[in-house]
């Protein structure tokens, strides 16, 4: 994946998140990614899946609001980040993302988000991930893009997305 502007002296969330929200829309939810608008004309995303699953397989998929707690760069590692995660269950989950080519792990502490949380735990340089975290990714421009997909701080933790 690759960052749709080089230059070193941004954020990486100003380089790969143009938001089409306004900066009240923004303020309100608490994102702090500045307001751009994308000519559309140079967005591209993959294609909807052909292949149809019941609404069983679906509802199988436990989609959680979580709480970054904790978030470091996994050493040894170019694109892995280390979450902390508060589910809304009594211990902690670790979920490793790779994303740090869009963002650095201080900005993301405190940020609410979506993870899927009942995915099997997958050895990842050596930590077992448990779940995965909800990103928007697609092409812009001719680059890729990626937004992890955050969530207004006021819904709790632990909280079922249907």
């Amino acid at each position: 994946m690759k960052s749709l502007d080089a230059k070193k002296s941004e954020t990486k969330a100003e380089k790969v998140a143009p938001s089409v929200a306004t900066e009240d829309s923004a303020a309100s939810a608490n994102v702090s990614v500045p307001s751009v608008q994308l000519d559309l004309s140079k967005v591209k995303v993959e294609p909807l899946f052909e292949d149809s699953i019941d609404f069983e397989t679906f509802s199988k998929s436990d989609f959680r609001v979580v709480k970054v707690e904790a978030c470091e760069a996994v050493p040894k590692s170019k694109k892995l980040l280390k979450f902390t995660l508060n589910d809304g269950t009594d211990r902690k989950r670790t979920i490793l993302s790779g994303i740090h080519e869009y963002y650095e792990p201080e900005e993301l502490v405190g940020k609410t988000c979506v993870a899927i949380t009942n995915l099997p735990p997958r050895k990842m340089m050596g930590i077992d991930s448990e779940g995965m975290l909800i990103s928007a990714v697609y092409e812009y421009d001719g680059q890729e893009g990626l937004n992890l997909l955050m969530l207004d701080d006021a819904i709790p933790a632990g909280a079922k997305l249907y």
